[in-house]
């Protein structure tokens, strides 16, 4: 009977992983990354500021952070050694390097300074003249791409909130509304549900504005019969979720009506070629040939969905430049979309759980218009 925790059979499979690796300790910086291994829930305020920093090897394994987080580290990652520093991580990576032994240091490279990953190769070679700091590459979010019950259970949840917040929004929508009222309503919502946080600022875009996959939400009033993108995700038990309705108050003109109607097809049949053993890339594909076929090829500028779980953008992506091997308990959105300048958009967004034959769409919410 497996007695492992979640995050010491994850911490397993990254010390399983080191030896292939060109570096004997890993650096995780990553706050999603960190929180997937160790289980320290704290996330850095900005990128220059952090809570704290993982060090990896074949047999141990160290979090490093201020006085701050001391006592949530100790809590939260009892299977890490918590050190704990008074000034700056750089005044005592020598010492923690000293008692891992390491010679090469593979790091989170997505995501660090410049200006820190000097410093750490500073301390790293302060330590041992011949230290030597390698990219790490996406060691954890490889891991990370796969979900685990738990997790799927979590953005099922998460997902769950999201659209009972929605369809409160759409019974509330009214000409004359502005797209700044309903963004608020969606974040008072969220939180009133039980939501730790928005995963992303909700994104309210109506009318020419809709012509921007990710416009910023303003103070223009709803508008009959035009197309209102509505893109909202919750962040529950760390869990993100992300969906995306198009709305119409009102009869829809004629190009709506269209362009709705290319969105959904493309959507289904995109969702349709989802299945494990299928690279991203062809998923993509589907959708937006059918898009070009339509006539609108150029007006789909953006990839057709994302991973999403800790982040609410994460591996695997389906883009024209990126291609991931489709594997069994990936969670992913599909989400197509046309923009027409200066008349609007339509998108449509559900996430989607990879299975061995197919995909099981989560999303219960089935407002979609049927023109």
């Amino acid at each position: 009977m497996d007695t492992l925790t979640p995050f010491q059979r994850r911490q397993e499979k990254v010390k399983k992983l080191l030896p292939e690796k060109p570096y004997d300790t890993f650096l995780v910086s990553e706050p999603w990354n960190r929180a997937y291994l160790s289980g320290f829930w704290a996330e850095d305020m900005q990128l220059t500021e952090s809570s704290g920093f993982l060090f990896v090897t074949e047999k141990a394994q160290v979090l490093a952070t201020d006085f701050r987080y001391q006592e949530q580290a100790e809590k939260e990652a009892p299977d890490f050694q918590v050190v704990i520093y008074k000034e700056n991580l750089a005044n005592i990576l020598p010492e923690i390097f000293a008692s891992l032994g390491t010679r090469t240091l593979g790091f989170d490279n997505h995501h660090l300074t410049y200006e820190r990953v000097m410093k750490i190769q500073e301390a790293l070679q302060e330590w041992h003249p011949q230290g030597e700091l390698l990219p790490g590459g996406e060691l954890v979010e490889g891991l990370r791409m796969v979900k685990e019950p738990e997790e799927i259970q979590a953005i099922r949840n998460s997902l769950a909130l999201t659209e009972s917040v929605l369809e409160t929004i759409v019974a509330e929508a009214e000409v004359g509304k502005t797209e700044k009222q309903l963004a608020w309503r969606i974040e008072q919502l969220m939180r009133e549900a039980g939501a730790e946080a928005i995963s992303f600022p909700p994104i309210v875009a109506s009318g020419p504005g809709a012509a921007m996959p990710h416009a910023v939400v303003s103070d223009r009033q709803l508008g009959e019969s035009e197309t209102i993108i509505i893109d909202l995700g919750a962040r529950l038990d760390h869990y993100c979720s992300d969906m995306t309705r198009t709305l119409i108050l009102g009869e829809p003109d004629s190009k709506a009506r269209e362009v709705y109607g290319i969105v959904r097809e493309a959507q289904l049949r995109a969702m349709a070629a989802v299945r494990a053993g299928v690279a991203s890339l062809e998923v993509d594909r589907v959708a937006r040939d059918y898009i070009a076929l339509a006539g609108y090829g150029d007006n789909f500028g953006h990839g057709l969905g994302h991973g999403i779980g800790l982040a609410v953008h994460e591996k695997p992506g389906f883009g024209k430049s990126s291609s991931v091997m489709l594997e069994e308990d990936m969670v992913v959105t599909i989400e197509p979309g046309i923009y027409l300048p200066g008349w609007g958009g339509v998108r449509l967004e559900n996430m989607v759980r990879v299975t061995a034959n197919g995909c099981e769409i989560l999303n219960q919410n089935e407002f979609f218009y049927s023109f």
